[in-house]
């Protein structure tokens, strides 16, 4: 087992690497622009003086880290391994069953519920994941073929403060579609999503009757 893996797992696990325990560390490093680790170093302890003080901690930021350490120390000494001589060889049976069996149909579950589920059952065709490489060169995340057409469909998830937005993509998407359209024939879609009550909606409904258009244009081709 890595022993990297391990002080990462519990790090992440009990949040000691979150900002509130060492500080916002991504925008400090962005502020410093250090030349070298040396620059980082001094800036990064500077910066975590000045937060443990605002918190009303007056400790050396150098030893603070040392306790955090310490502390990390313990959970994997003491709690991680308390837990792991807990475990019987029942539990790694079921858990394995019930990660391949009831986690992979309720994962199933969602799917059917995501966008891409809408979409099937609204158009009624079969709609397939598109290439990685269209992803890059068109922006296209799915496809549904009609003869030897494609038609391309990009899902774009927006909030309800984005909505008015939905022209920009349009725009900032517009050379990438059309160039999908002069090879495959066929037009690219933009469905923007939103999440209402916890379930993800079609913003703009409407797009569903302009892609049966354009399939039943494409058949008759």
């Amino acid at each position: 087992m890595s022993k990297e893996w391990i002080l990462n797992i519990a790090t992440n696990r009990w949040g000691l690497n979150k900002k509130n325990n060492v500080g916002p560390v991504s925008e400090w490093i962005r502020e410093c622009n250090p030349k070298n680790i040396k620059d980082w170093e001094n800036y990064y302890f500077e910066k975590l003086g000045i937060f443990l003080s605002s918190k009303g901690l007056l400790v050396n930021p150098r030893e603070y880290i040392q306790e955090l350490g310490k502390k990390l120390y313990i959970k994997i000494t003491e709690v991680i391994q308390s837990e792991i001589e807990d475990i019987e060889e029942v539990d790694c049976v079921q858990y394995l069953y019930n990660l391949l069996i009831n986690r992979t149909f309720q994962g199933y579950k969602t799917e059917i519920n995501t966008i891409y589920g809408l979409l099937k059952n609204e158009l009624d065709v079969e709609i397939k994941p598109a290439p990685d490489k269209w992803d890059r060169i068109f922006n296209v995340d799915f496809y549904i073929k009609i003869k030897e057409f494609y038609i391309g469909l990009q899902i774009k998830p927006i909030s309800y403060n984005q909505m008015n937005q939905a022209y920009n993509w349009q725009e900032w998407l517009k050379n990438s579609h059309k160039k999908f359209q002069e090879k495959y024939k066929g037009k690219v879609f933009i469905i923007f999503s939103i999440k209402r009550d916890g379930k993800k909606e079609i913003a703009n409904p409407e797009i569903i009757n302009d892609i049966k258009k354009e399939i039943q244009r494409l058949k008759s081709l």
